[in-house]
């Protein structure tokens, strides 16, 4: 499956550990550059809440990435990491217009998607550059759970509203200097985004002094053998063309950006767990894993797709397991799989464990998130210590209600 030692790595972590490589990262972050080569002008920016270890942003940083971040904390991971604040586009949702204020004072850039934050900044901050978030209405993505350009979608401002937008920007005087859409994950129809992309050409031309267009990200990879993924290199080709005539019709060389997460990490991460129990009722055979939906709530949340499996006996005799969690609430990561037979000790592995899995990790029934590993030239290094008793605690406080009676 890979070509390093997968199970040694989970018998030395003694719990459930995830596993990136990082050649795989850097490999798709080529793929995508080379895909977008007629460009003059690229910036890839890896959306960081896909998987925010530090040494992933720092991995990130090295081979010239930039960071979009949904959070303060995400923007401070960056600085930590070693990105310039200038390299940081800041993307939230429904946050405070503090949070919006302490972010920019940081030198970062500011992406914003509603009308009342935009006039509320602008008035107090009409110099500071700006970028606002469109929603096209349109929806490149297959699962509607994951997809946020929808006419009903939390995110962006309409673009029926762009009048409005006019209407702010003229009288704060504020300075717009990007456009945004995001159409949400997994984009199955390139034409779909082209015809979004159009969108935001035509509302970037509204605005005078751009120095960008962000195409958001959403490509698809695949999960499963046969499955479908975005054609990068036909995207590739047929937006750089489009976007240098816009350019030429703008009347300047804008900087095309993209901001990758899933596409970047998903394919290159590894969720490995101890087989704990095998189960035999009257119609299924269960394999109990080490873990449950607070290391890997997809299965559960988005009825993702994460092919298992069993790095112990891989070349074994195939037969049908419905494998769950220790969870006491239903966790199960997958139904009737057919996987290597498995014994209770070995070692099952979730393939695309990159994105959006530890990120979403939990502590619930009390259970210590699990060890992060990074495979580095040829070297396991541990980025994320597993937890222990002592971390669970460590915010909690203790009322002596005995003392407290007394007093």
């Amino acid at each position: 499956m890979t070509h390093f030692d997968l199970e040694t790595i989970a018998k030395r972590a003694n719990g459930p550990v995830y596993v990136y490589e990082a050649s795989k990262i850097h490999s798709q972050y080529q793929r995508l550059k080379n895909a977008f080569s007629g460009v003059a002008q690229l910036k890839i920016n890896y959306a960081c809440k896909a998987l925010s270890n530090i040494s992933i942003l720092k991995l990130m940083q090295n081979m010239g990435s930039g960071l979009d971040t949904v959070s303060i904390q995400e923007v401070q991971l960056g600085l930590e990491a070693g990105f310039e604040p200038a390299d940081i586009i800041f993307t939230p949702n429904g946050v405070s217009l503090g949070e919006i204020e302490t972010v920019a004072k940081m030198g970062v850039q500011i992406n914003i998607d509603n009308l009342s934050i935009l006039e509320q900044f602008g008035t107090k901050h009409p110099k500071v550059p700006v970028c606002i978030r469109i929603n096209p209405h349109v929806m490149a993505g297959g699962n509607s759970n994951i997809s946020v350009g929808h006419i009903d979608s939390k995110f962006g401002i309409s673009i029926h509203q762009i009048p409005h937008v006019l209407r702010i920007v003229e009288n704060t005087k504020m300075h717009i200097n990007g456009v945004h859409m995001h159409t949400g994950s997994d984009i199955l129809d390139i034409e779909v985004f082209l015809h979004a992309s159009e969108i935001l050409f035509n509302t970037a031309l509204q605005f005078k002094d751009l120095s960008f267009i962000d195409f958001g990200s959403g490509f698809k990879v695949p999960y499963r053998e046969g499955d479908i993924e975005t054609n990068i290199e036909e995207l590739g080709e047929k937006l750089a063309n489009r976007f240098a005539e816009f350019c030429k019709t703008y009347g300047k060389t804008l900087e095309l950006a993209f901001e990758p997460g899933k596409f970047l990490v998903s394919q290159a991460g590894y969720f490995l767990t101890k087989v704990n129990a095998v189960k035999q009722t009257t119609s299924t055979v269960f394999a109990q894993v080490d873990s449950g939906f607070n290391h890997l709530i997809r299965p559960m949340l988005y009825n993702s797709y994460h092919e298992i499996v069993n790095i112990s006996n891989p070349e074994g005799r195939e037969r049908f397991y419905t494998v769950v969690g220790y969870i006491c609430e239903t966790d199960t990561f997958g139904s009737n799989r057919k996987i290597a037979e498995i014994s209770e000790g070995d070692v099952v592995a979730f393939k695309n464990a990159g994105a959006y899995c530890f990120t979403m990790a939990s502590n619930y029934n009390s259970r210590f998130r699990p060890a992060e590993v990074l495979w580095y030239e040829g070297q396991a290094h541990l980025i994320r210590k597993q937890e222990t008793f002592e971390d669970l605690l460590q915010n909690q406080v203790l009322i002596d209600f005995k003392e407290k009676v007394e007093a």
